[in-house]
């Protein structure tokens, strides 16, 4: 369980660090129209270094081993392990011979997982929209724009605070690292929803009392502290805990779901932010505090829907679901 954390915190960490790269980037190319090339192009262009960087990575990533294990080529997959824990102190080849008990059991499908996997699904498709209808990724895609149209930035100034978002958010995201197994699931989701519907609420009922002039100083502050209450709970145990929460033979389409129901969240809100922001004649008051009330919404969710799955087996888990439906089902 905890290697599983360690990967699955470490792939949202690069996310921020990724985010906040680009900020940087940004920030670099601005106002320098150079080779007589206009700065928002170089800004755009520049993503094709770290795709060009993924796409040579691709080439010489070695296989999964998981993968290999399941077309039956043990010995490459004992290769593989063995050099990727050349300088652990886990013992590959006891890894090697859970990967083979997983890969021998029957996988499961559509069916089983609309039936004795319900639970997870719901529990993972509510976790995975929320953590985009809160409005993450709006702030983080069009930040600069809430302080250029919103209160009248300057583009430098706008893209400045940017950066200093980014480092928040990346910053947080290691204490999530340092803090992901001290406290159970549930608590960190609770904590961040609140942190979140409080912060954006105050930051809505503000833009919509006060001046621009007033409004804008804690609306940053606003927003860097939502920032914070999302890096180090929603960002990375959503992600954890669809890994978790799924049966083994329906764990790969479950997660693909899950993963389905995060980028249909993050269309719908990436796509009506800029259209709420018009609607409110430029306020950034109105788009947070639609964000506010599936902050709330979140709280509601996790207390009702999400199971604990700190220190659990994959087999407690499974039960606990299932219980947990069993007496819903009653209870109607």
């Amino acid at each position: 369980m905890p290697h599983t954390v360690a990967h699955l915190t470490m792939f949202q960490l690069m996310i921020t660090l990724g985010i906040l790269l680009a900020y940087m980037s940004n920030l670099g190319f601005l106002h320098h129209n150079l080779l007589g090339i206009r700065d928002w192009r170089w800004m755009l262009g520049s993503a094709l270094i770290p795709a060009a960087i993924l796409f040579i990575g691709s080439l010489i990533l070695p296989e999964s081993p998981r993968f290999l294990v399941e077309k039956g080529r043990i010995d490459e997959a004992k290769s593989v392990l063995h050099g990727l824990r050349e300088n652990t102190t886990e013992d590959p080849d006891k890894e090697l011979a859970e990967i083979q008990s997983v890969a021998n059991q029957p996988k499961g499908g559509l069916k089983e997982l609309f039936t004795f996997a319900r639970p997870a699904v719901v529990v993972a498709i509510g976790l995975m929209f929320l953590q985009q209808l809160v409005g993450i990724n709006s702030v983080i895609y069009f930040l600069p724009q809430v302080f250029i149209k919103g209160f009248g930035f300057a583009e430098s100034n706008a893209i400045w605070i940017s950066v200093g978002i980014g480092v928040v958010n990346f910053v947080c995201t290691i204490l999530a690292y340092k803090i992901m197994d001290k406290f159970n699931r549930r608590t960190i989701l609770l904590f961040g929803s609140i942190v979140m519907a409080v912060s954006i609420g105050i930051l809505s009922v503000l833009n919509f009392t006060l001046s621009v002039q007033a409004a804008a100083v804690p609306t940053m502050i606003l927003i860097a502290i939502y920032i914070f209450g999302f890096a180090v709970s929603w960002g990375p145990i959503c992600w954890l805990m669809i890994g978790e929460i799924f049966p083994l033979n329906v764990r790969g389409v479950g997660n693909s779901i899950g993963s389905a129901a995060n980028w249909i969240g993050n269309f719908i809100v990436s796509q009506f932010f800029l259209v709420l922001l018009s609607a409110f004649h430029n306020n950034v008051g109105g788009p947070f505090a639609v964000f506010t009330f599936f902050a709330i919404v979140s709280i509601f969710f996790v207390i009702y829907f999400v199971p604990e799955t700190r220190g659990k087996s994959l087999e407690e888990i499974e039960m606990e679901m299932r219980k947990q439906s069993a007496d819903k089902a009653a209870a109607k």
